[in-house]
């Protein structure tokens, strides 16, 4: 948990210090790329989780089987969305309204590391394995840190493609610490039928409700940058930074949360309590957050970013609401995910699609943007309450 504190305030420093060294309108594509970063790590959560609650399940020979099958699909499906990426530079560049099409490709170059990263950290996860699992995500960001800070001070290049490079490099070094078992991962050597059906089920299910993950927390971001201005994007991205230090700090709980609850329930045990003692954790928390954002936001927004991104005070206790009403909900789906219950997952897909109409219809001003997302969050949140009312009632 403090490495996770740690990892996410040195991701929030990366971000606050390329707002200020940048200003509003750069930042616009620096935002854009941080968001495509945020998008590949809900993909490689799917990979991080499917390893690592397997990882509980399976030992001896399934094991080494599930860990040659995994780094297959980390390896196919990197190479898949790098290459799409790479592909539709020119039209993302023409969608976002950047300068270059360069950035994209830098970037897309990478994502199959990611991927490899993501295997890796979720053996870590499943075995509780938390000093290697500290390490490879330090390595990353430190990295991308001082990468980034170094690339700006001393290249003399568009500054967009600087950051897009500076990602690029911190997946090389989040593959530290790594131990690949050649007689193990390059052995011919098959998991059972029934086995690798469970697996890829688990896997099709978590990737469909990381898709809601990417939906729900990046779409306002991306569609800003397309129906706004430089400007407008720039002071958004900002705002969306601020609101986001929750749901960034409900993530550690998370991480604790899936293994927990696999081991109680293979061990037959009540998980319902392991629920409550996280969900009361990030109740407190983003209550706190909330209250701040809203007595102190010129504060806040003017120690992290500076005066120019002023404009964005009076919605910010509204954005750190919705982003709070969404790691809420965000622990009862992990919960009944890591139970092979998958209809919040489902609920979650009606109300991130809800999220993007709501916001391609209601998009007069960042303020609206704002609002809409705060009625699709309390739906969510109420749905996933009436849910967990349900399955007790029947238990």
């Amino acid at each position: 948990m403090g490495s996770v504190l740690l990892v996410n305030g040195g991701n929030y420093l990366y971000n606050l210090l390329l707002g200020r060294l940048l200003g509003p309108e750069v930042f616009a594509e620096a935002a854009l790329l941080v968001t495509l970063l945020l998008v590949l790590s809900f993909l490689g959560m799917t990979f991080q989780l499917a390893t690592a609650k397997f990882a509980v399940l399976f030992s001896g020979t399934d094991w080494d089987a599930f860990q040659q099958l995994m780094y297959k699909y980390a390896l196919g499906f990197g190479m898949l969305v790098g290459i799409l990426l790479f592909s539709f530079a020119g039209t993302l560049k023409d969608v976002f309204q950047t300068e270059s099409a360069l950035l994209f490709k830098t970037f897309a170059a990478a994502v199959p590391l990611y991927f490899f990263m993501s295997v890796n950290r979720g053996k870590y996860q499943g075995h509780q394995d938390f000093t290697k699992l500290s390490t490879t995500y330090q390595t990353e960001m430190w990295s991308r840190l001082l990468l980034t800070l170094v690339l700006l001070w001393f290249v003399p290049v568009s500054p967009s493609f600087l950051v897009a490079l500076g990602i690029a490099l911190s997946f090389v070094f989040g593959l530290i610490p790594s131990k690949f078992d050649g007689k193990k991962i390059f052995r011919k050597i098959s998991l059972e039928a029934s086995k690798k059906k469970q697996v890829v089920r688990f896997m099709v299910l978590t990737a469909c409700y990381e898709f809601t993950q990417i939906i729900i927390n990046n779409s306002d971001v991306l569609l800003v940058k397309h129906y706004f201005d430089a400007m407008d994007a720039g002071l958004y991205a900002s705002l969306a930074l601020i609101g986001r230090v929750v749901y960034f700090v409900a993530w550690m709980f998370v991480m604790l949360l899936l293994p927990t609850v696999v081991e109680k329930k293979k061990n037959g045990e009540a998980t319902a309590p392991v629920l409550f003692k996280y969900v009361s954790y990030i109740a407190v928390l983003s209550f706190t957050i909330v209250v701040a954002c809203a007595i102190f936001p010129e504060l806040i927004i003017e120690i992290m970013f500076g005066k120019a991104y002023l404009t964005m005070a009076t919605l910010l206790w509204q954005y750190a609401l919705a982003t709070s009403l969404f790691a809420v909900s965000n622990i009862f789906a992990y919960y009944f995910l890591s139970l092979d219950e998958y209809t919040p997952v489902i609920v979650s897909g009606l109300l991130g699609i809800s999220q993007i109409v709501l916001i391609m219809f209601f998009h007069a001003n960042l303020a609206i943007v704002v609002q809409v997302q705060i009625i699709a969050m309390v739906t969510l949140l109420i749905a996933q309450l009436i849910y967990f009312a349900q399955k007790n009632m029947k238990a």
